[in-house]
């Protein structure tokens, strides 16, 4: 291996969130890589801290910080009254980190392991992680531009790729088991996109799931954009009718632009049928009251406050099928009716279904009758 050459700069890249450029040490061309290269590594290792990782990160990548998030902070503070101690103190803790990764978690690699590491943006982190590599004998690299560079190409994903794709988008007032259908349709062979399944939230006031948080935004689009190019632009891509936001997280512009011009069907199911289809796909609420009554709390100053007072009371006696009817009639429809042909361009003219069955089953049966219908048999 040809000796490492190491040229300082006038910056520590410990801090990572100061505003100023450059990192502080330079690798030769051979210990740097672009993101296409990614894939010809054995490990992606993050070095940046754990909020940071926890945060997003590379698809695949695990976690090394070589500054947990404590003394990240301590750096960063001390960054600001003495660039010369920050990075004395800071070297010291790499170090020490560096040493247990040796000692353990990397004990067991071979000689012609080749790990890519990054942090926020390519700077000192992941460069003395893989000057320590490469002195070893590991072909290390280091990402260059670090996360920075995979957020950018994440972002430039997310505004490229919904435009080349037909979108059929399944439309419904809630509780018409769309998410249900998309599923069903998944079993049929045919291109999905399940933004809910990737927000981890059905959408709605009472979307969110139990034990289950959401993901960051960013970690969002990540996952989003990852999706997104998997699929095949020869072939439609079902989806979800979804607003701009799903829980907290919102879709990026494209997307919904995309979706609002695309070509839509319609499941419009009786009241009963998609009432007896919450009860079941939303039991799970009976068993929170008080977790209940805190979502319901989102619709104040939507409806009147003696509407919302009744369906806390019902939320708190466990009387599910009166509140989610009140629900439907009162809050949900009427949205729909307001929003729906509103923002989906092709809505008017889209082919409706009225299932009267919204099982599993009954559904995997419509499933193949739309397939069948676009397909022309």
């Amino acid at each position: 291996m040809p000796p490492l050459r190491i040229a300082a700069v006038q910056q520590c890249d410990f801090p990572d969130a100061l505003p100023r450029t450059p990192p502080a040490m330079t690798l030769l061309p051979d210990a740097r890589c672009t993101l296409a290269e990614r894939a010809d590594a054995d490990e992606i290792i993050d070095a940046r801290s754990p909020a940071e990782f926890a945060e997003d990160h590379l698809p695949g990548a695990r976690n090394c910080p070589v500054l947990n998030d404590e003394e990240r902070a301590a750096v960063g503070t001390l960054y600001q009254n003495s660039p010369f101690e920050a990075r004395k103190v800071g070297a010291a803790m790499v170090a020490r980190h560096l040493a247990q990764y040796l000692d353990h978690e990397f004990a067991d690699r071979p000689k012609s392991w080749r790990p890519l590491v990054y942090c926020w943006r390519g700077g000192m982190r992941s460069a003395s992680f893989v000057t320590w590599l490469r002195l070893i004998g590991w072909r290390a690299t280091q990402l260059a531009g670090g996360y920075k560079t995979w957020r950018n190409h994440v972002l430039q994903t997310l505004d490229e790729q919904p435009p080349r794709y037909h979108w059929r988008v399944i439309c419904g007032p809630t509780g018409s088991a769309k998410t249900r259908l998309l599923t069903a349709l998944a079993a049929c062979g045919e291109q999905t996109l399940d933004l809910e399944a990737l927000a981890a939230h059905k959408g709605s006031v009472l979307g969110a799931l139990p034990d289950t948080p959401q993901p960051s935004q960013k970690a969002f689009e990540t996952q989003l954009s990852e999706t997104l190019v998997a699929l095949d632009p020869t072939r439609p891509v079902y989806v979800e009718a979804e607003s701009r936001k799903i829980g907290r997280v919102a879709l990026p512009n494209a997307l919904i632009d995309a979706m609002r011009n695309a070509d839509c069907l319609e499941l419009s199911p009786s009241p009963e049928v998609r009432l007896r289809y919450l009860l079941d796909d939303y039991a799970y609420l009976g068993q929170n009251p008080q977790d209940l009554c805190a979502q319901l709390e989102r619709l104040r100053g939507f409806i009147d406050n003696a509407a919302l007072t009744r369906w806390q009371q019902w939320a708190q006696e466990g009387n599910l099928p009166e509140l989610f009817a009140e629900l439907l009639t009162h809050h949900y429809d009427p949205l729909y009716a307001h929003s729906q042909y509103r923002h989906f361009n092709k809505l008017h003219h889209a082919p409706r279904f009225h299932p009267d069955d919204l099982s599993e089953a009954a559904l995997a049966a419509l499933a193949e009758k739309i397939v069948g219908r676009y397909s022309g048999t």
